[in-house]
């Protein structure tokens, strides 16, 4: 983070906990002026230490309270089953988050559902229909004791 100064942290630190601040505001908290604010907010974005601004939405008011993990192995660990995995699973909205992994699976996929039917059947009619899927490990959260966390900096 060499050609990040305080301030420059200290606005990303404020943006991060609440994206909505007005720039002035903002400006306010990190005790600096308005145009200075705006000019490194800017900088911040074309840069790319900022990668966009969205509202985080309640999963239960959209009906999407259950958080489903899965382990999936792939039946080749090549570059091509790789990306050919991957390019697949861009195209499922439902899965949230999608790494891969070293340990036991290949990717660990974070998904969003309604409920275990729901699941079930996005298992059965996309999951295992996958490129290159040999075998799952799903795991229903019970509790998300901390989910989506601001980075520490």
């Amino acid at each position: 983070m060499p050609d990040l100064d305080r301030i420059d942290l200290a606005i990303l630190r404020h943006l991060q906990s609440d994206g909505r601040l007005s720039n002035a505001d903002l400006a306010q908290r990190v005790n600096v002026s308005p145009a200075t604010c705006h000019r490194r907010t800017q900088r911040l974005f074309d840069d790319g230490h900022i990668e966009g601004v969205r509202a985080v939405v309640a999963p239960d008011t959209v009906d999407l309270g259950a958080v489903v993990m899965v382990g999936v192995v792939l039946d080749r660990s090549t570059p091509e089953s790789f990306a050919a995995f991957e390019e697949a699973i861009m195209r499922l909205d439902i899965v949230l988050d999608c790494n891969l992994v070293a340990g036991d699976f290949d990717y660990l996929l974070k998904i969003r559902v309604r409920d275990m039917a729901d699941f079930n059947k996005f298992h059965g009619s996309h999951l295992i229909a996958l490129p290159g899927v040999r075998q799952t490990r799903t795991f229903f959260v019970m509790k998300q004791v901390k989910d989506n966390a601001p980075l520490a900096f």
